[in-house]
């Protein structure tokens, strides 16, 4: 059984605490016609490269029916700054437009099969996984990224179109495991293409 969620599989429920202080699951984006769950933090350099880039891509496609949702699954025994009391100072300072969840238990990062940080998962209105992977081929250095799979799968999906390269390899820092040396990954985890 394949580690990371396979294109066409029902998005996994989750119930968890964000940095507004309230407590989401999938139900509370049911009104969304694209979903956008992706896996993040608060230290990662493919992260901090790319927020500008995804946080322009979710305005983007805002008023298209698209939301967008940040899970921080990183422990913070591993990385103290990916802890929830500095997410909550991030989402202050920053005001990115997604809800950004707490993933403590790593529950969800297992459900999805979160490889890196940042790794997307695109769903369509019946919570279908169509999208997985990257956004951007450069997100540490975005002035340098020649392509943004991302946009291309959501610019598809919003023009009633089907995601012409629906798997792509995330690019970015490992998911830090709880209990694990920063680098380990789970052994069933790999590169998707």
């Amino acid at each position: 059984m394949a580690f990371t969620l396979q294109i066409g599989e029902k998005a996994p429920e989750f119930s968890l605490p964000a940095t507004d202080g309230k407590t989401y699951d999938l139900d509370h984006f049911a009104e969304a016609r694209i979903l956008v769950v992706f896996f993040t933090c608060n230290h990662c350099p493919f992260v901090l490269g790319s927020n500008e880039t995804t946080r322009k891509v979710a305005e983007h496609y805002q008023n298209k029916g698209v939301r967008f949702v940040a899970i921080n699954s990183n422990s913070e025994e591993t990385h103290p700054k990916d802890s929830f009391k500095y997410m909550v100072e991030q989402m202050n300072e920053e005001k990115f437009p997604w809800v950004y969840l707490r993933d403590q238990s790593q529950d969800a990062a297992r459900a999805y099969g979160a490889l890196r940080t940042p790794h997307f998962f695109v769903f369509d209105q019946e919570r279908k996984l169509v999208y997985t992977g990257r956004e951007l081929d450069n997100p540490r250095q975005p002035e340098k990224a020649t392509v943004n799979d991302l946009d291309r799968a959501l610019s598809e999906l919003t023009d009633e179109k089907s995601v012409t390269i629906p798997l792509t390899n995330p690019i970015g820092c490992n998911v830090k495991w709880n209990g694990q040396d920063a680098h380990w990954m789970p052994g069933e985890a790999c590169d998707l293409v």
